[in-house]
């Protein structure tokens, strides 16, 4: 583990503040916990222009470098040193914390994984006291935030500060689904609630109004290329959905150039999302790519998809 440099001091004149950062007005410091991806990085570019201070803890391997240019603060250590975060926090007297990208939960099934990641008595009492039982998403992300709030910490969604983020309604591509492809977001619309429900994912592939894959440990890209591999003809439809009663602090449902440019390479065809209830990053570039590329992607309510169907 290393600790970086603090790049901005606890307390700053607002002239000093102005002259080396040109996003800050008085704002308030928001402790991130940053996973994967770029939704980090969009998340603490947004609230800093809104003139906060951004302190990120991430774990080693998954966040992403980019991100020390959106942070005041930054510190790169094991995923298991929760005591460390917590330690880190209250040193930069955070009061709110936002969590932000995907933690990949595969490496708990490398061997050793225990002496890999290091954890800490923080750690191994959270999972403990809140993670007995099972280790589904939302049980191990429910259990950081028992955790962390055993010491005063509040969790708020990301979402509040970028809320433009989640997805308008309506079709988002030129290309539209056909018939045979609307038959096929029903039948997977769903099916992938119904595994948003179980808490195993927020993905699903569907072919001919078969299942082709469903989405588990591996995530949306993984899945869509087992797909791939399986459907050899191509032309499968994605479907992606929230939770039934997604919990917007954590795992909201998120897409961006890399699925697209998965699906393609996979052979998929048509991605249908839930509007206002999904992450869409990088949204004109997303939407461009998709068209290049000749994919669909439908934006509808948690109860429509049923009356698209004959259309």
């Amino acid at each position: 583990m290393t600790k970086h440099k603090n790049l901005l001091p606890d307390v700053i004149p607002m002239s000093q503040d102005t002259q080396h950062n040109p996003y800050r007005v008085p704002g308030k410091r928001i402790g991130l916990l940053a996973g994967a991806g770029r939704f980090p990085i969009v998340f603490a570019e947004a609230a800093r222009r809104q003139g906060h201070e951004i302190i990120t803890f991430g774990p080693t391997g998954m966040v992403s470098e980019e991100l020390r240019e959106y942070s005041d603060y930054m510190y790169v250590g094991s995923l298991g040193r929760i005591g460390k975060a917590i330690s880190v926090f209250k040193r930069k007297q955070v009061k709110s914390i936002v969590m932000a990208g995907k933690i990949e939960k595969k490496v708990l099934l490398h061997p050793f994984n225990w002496v890999r990641h290091l954890p800490d008595w923080r750690a191994i009492h959270m999972m403990w006291k809140y993670a007995r039982r099972d280790r589904k998403d939302d049980t191990m992300l429910l259990a950081v935030i028992k955790e962390f709030s055993r010491d005063g910490f509040h969790f708020e969604s990301a979402l509040d500060y970028c809320p433009e983020l989640l997805v308008t309604h309506g079709f988002l591509t030129k290309r539209h689904p056909s018939s045979s492809q609307w038959k096929d977001i029903n039948f997977g619309w769903e099916l992938a609630k119904e595994m948003g429900r179980l808490d195993v994912g927020q993905s699903i592939v569907v072919s001919e109004r078969a299942v082709v894959a469903v989405e588990a440990i591996e995530g949306t890209d993984e899945c869509i290329r087992r797909a791939g591999r399986l459907c050899r003809k191509g032309g499968f439809t994605v479907v992606k959905v929230a939770k039934p009663k997604q919990d917007m602090r954590f795992d909201v449902p998120t897409i961006g150039l890399q699925t697209i440019q998965t699906m393609h390479e996979a052979g998929g065809r048509v991605l249908a999302i839930e509007s206002g209830q999904t992450i869409v990053l990088d949204q004109d570039e997303v939407y461009a790519l998709a068209n290049k590329l000749g994919i669909s992607i439908v934006s509808l309510n948690a109860n429509e998809s049923e009356l698209r169907i004959a259309s």
